[in-house]
């Protein structure tokens, strides 16, 4: 298992699916198995080929696009999208496993 470092965090990703097909990824401490973070965000009305993915890096996952792109889970942004107040990068997703 692929180990991500996030913050003061170590811990695994869990992919999984939103209710529309697309991808979603968790962050999953390594010590005890719980969320550390959702790193996807579903983008509902926007469109997105199926090898993109949207990034949630502002708030309290601030950073969570460095470690992705450190990883190589995804590529550096290919375009931002702006909802509300922020913009959110949209990368290709490099690994799925």
């Amino acid at each position: 298992m692929e180990t991500i470092k996030f913050k003061h965090y170590t811990g695994h990703l869990k992919y999984g699916f939103y209710g529309n097909g697309r991808t979603a990824i968790e962050l999953i401490d390594s010590t005890d198995g719980d969320v550390i973070a959702v790193a996807s965000v579903n983008l509902v009305d926007e469109e997105l080929k199926d090898d993109e993915i949207a990034i949630k890096d502002y708030a309290e996952n601030t950073g969570m696009l460095k470690a992705l792109i450190d990883a190589e889970v995804v590529s550096e942004p290919i375009r931002l999208i702006t909802k509300g107040y922020v913009e959110i990068p949209i990368c290709k997703l490099l690994k799925t496993k």
